[in-house]
């Protein structure tokens, strides 16, 4: 039987807000006929259900059929559409623009021209104002048929104008276009594989990176073709782990909103992500007061009253924050603290359960086991850890299942179950070596842990030093610095070393940075 999480016209009444259900009442009544009875019966019943049971539809309402059911369902749905594509229309300068072309196309069929060719010329300049080539280059494409099938006298030289414009246009389109594309490989590539783990996959991203950038001077570019550009360097920087040029680009990105302050309410999903990723770029830098003041730019939009809200804002503004409250924790070194944030976190994750991709949920839990790991809750780390490592989707995010491997290694041993440490530190090993990811800092904790057991009492706080000075001369490595930007192992070593609690420690780290 579908669920609430597979049944799409479920999902969509259950998404439904107070005023969206009201209007969809008043959208369906428009007509009066029995047929709507029927359709807002069907609406109702599934409303009232907390999860998808085609029993209890049939139940309350005892005049459907169950052989009616699907093209009812299928009815009801493309009617909720519609209802939302009305009620939204204010807030999408598409649906808008769409909509004009709609108009234009019945002035065309009842044969005034003029006014459609009006209409249309009204729809390019909205379309050009809120960066939509697309549109325009739709709207000139029916000025073509317009002017080429009726002497319309419109204006002189009207056929080279047209030709002209579209020529422009489609190069505008154009660019943007290699540019998204870029964009998108690039993060494409970011999500599979993470940074870079060697010179090699250095020369590898760069290669592909210059493969892929179509030739651009950002000084000539519109509005999106900036931000593409920007976004593939962001991608670019990030997968080399170069955090100071990737600062750089981050910040292009949020001052283009800052220069255009209207986009910010129109592409509000963007400027999001480019305060999400200069937060993120910042707390790799350890950039902490910069940080701190981005992160305060993006609550104060979230709070904002006046901003468009919409679902996909709204799932976005929550995994930033919640993501960058958690950095701020890390920074400043109160875990402890930090978990207090959890429970609200894990009622919200469920609450978007349906629309979250997998990725940022299991960056969720790597970082909610990092809260518990070091506040010392080593038991609840190793529960979270183990939901990334029983994820069977491993194309996804390679190194955060690696370095979760990793962290819950670590978690075994402070909590004192030693008895399987040896066979996880082999399982763990093949694992890495099925996904090459095998490096330095790694084997020097496989080596570590496989030993320890053997390791007099009185020695081990020796062995710890020795551990410690090798990863510090790991870590000087540009290319083997990537471990330490999930794990800080040397802040954990620094903490066996002095007896001391590892958040302490940090907590002294972040003093002294200050």
């Amino acid at each position: 039987m579908p669920n609430r999480s597979t049944e799409p016209i479920f999902q969509l009444i259950k998404s439904l807000t107070r005023s969206e259900k009201r209007h969809f009442r008043l959208f369906t009544n428009r007509q009066g006929s029995s047929e709507d009875l029927k359709f807002l019966q069907l609406f109702d019943a599934l409303e009232a259900l907390e999860s998808y049971d085609e029993t209890q539809i049939l139940v309350q309402v005892p005049t459907l059929k169950r052989v009616q059911l699907a093209n009812l369902k299928a009815n009801l749905y493309k009617q909720l559409l519609s209802s939302l594509r009305v009620y939204h229309a204010g807030q999408n300068p598409d649906i808008q623009l769409h909509e004009q072309l709609d108009y234009a196309r019945v002035l065309y069929n009842k044969g005034f021209y003029q006014q459609s060719l009006r209409m249309l010329e009204k729809v390019k300049v909205a379309a050009r104002q809120v960066e939509m080539p697309h549109i325009v280059l739709l709207a000139l494409d029916f000025e073509k048929l317009i002017e080429s099938q009726y002497i319309t006298r419109s204006i002189k030289d009207r056929a080279e104008t047209l030709a002209t414009e579209a020529v422009d246009t489609v190069e505008h389109l154009g660019k943007m276009h290699a540019l998204s594309n870029a964009s998108l490989r690039l993060y494409g590539l970011y999500l599979k594989a993470g940074h870079a783990r060697n010179r090699a996959d250095h020369e590898q991203i760069t290669a592909f990176f210059r493969e892929n950038l179509p030739p651009f001077e950002d000084s000539k570019g519109g509005f999106f073709e900036k931000l593409y550009f920007y976004q593939a360097h962001v991608w670019y920087y990030t997968l080399n782990q170069d955090f100071r040029a990737c600062y750089r680009y981050a910040q292009k990105w949020v001052d283009l909103f800052e220069q255009a302050p209207h986009m910010k309410d129109l592409q509000a999903m963007l400027y999001i992500k480019g305060l999400h990723n200069l937060l993120a770029t910042l707390y790799n830098m350890l950039y902490y007061s910069k940080f701190m003041e981005v992160l305060k730019t993006l609550e104060e939009f979230a709070a904002n009253q006046t901003r468009r809200s919409s679902p996909n804002t709204e799932i976005l503004l929550f995994q930033y924050i919640y993501t960058n409250k958690i950095n701020a924790y890390f920074l400043e070194g109160r875990f402890t603290e930090g978990l207090e944030i959890i429970p609200e976190l894990l009622e919200n994750l469920e609450h978007y359960k349906s629309q979250l991709d997998m990725h940022r949920t299991l960056v969720f839990y790597y970082k909610i086991a990092s809260l518990y790991f070091g506040s010392g809750q080593y038991q609840k780390a190793i529960e979270y850890l183990n939901l990334i490592i029983q994820h069977k989707d491993l194309s996804l995010r390679e190194d955060l299942q690696c370095f979760a491997r990793i962290l819950n290694l670590i978690a075994h041993y402070e909590a004192g179950e030693d008895a399987s440490l040896e066979y996880q530190v082999r399982s763990v090993y093949r694992f890495l070596g099925m996904m090459n990811d095998q490096q330095p800092m790694q084997v020097e904790i496989f080596r570590f842990l496989r030993n320890v057991g053997n390791i007099a009492p009185h020695q081990v706080r020796e062995a710890f030093v020795a551990l410690r000075e090798k990863l510090i001369v790991i870590a000087a490595n540009p290319f083997e610095n990537r471990p330490f930007l999930y794990l800080d192992i040397v802040s954990w070593l620094d903490s066996k070393i002095n007896n001391t609690p590892v958040q302490e420690v940090m907590r002294r780290k972040f003093l002294q940075m200050k």
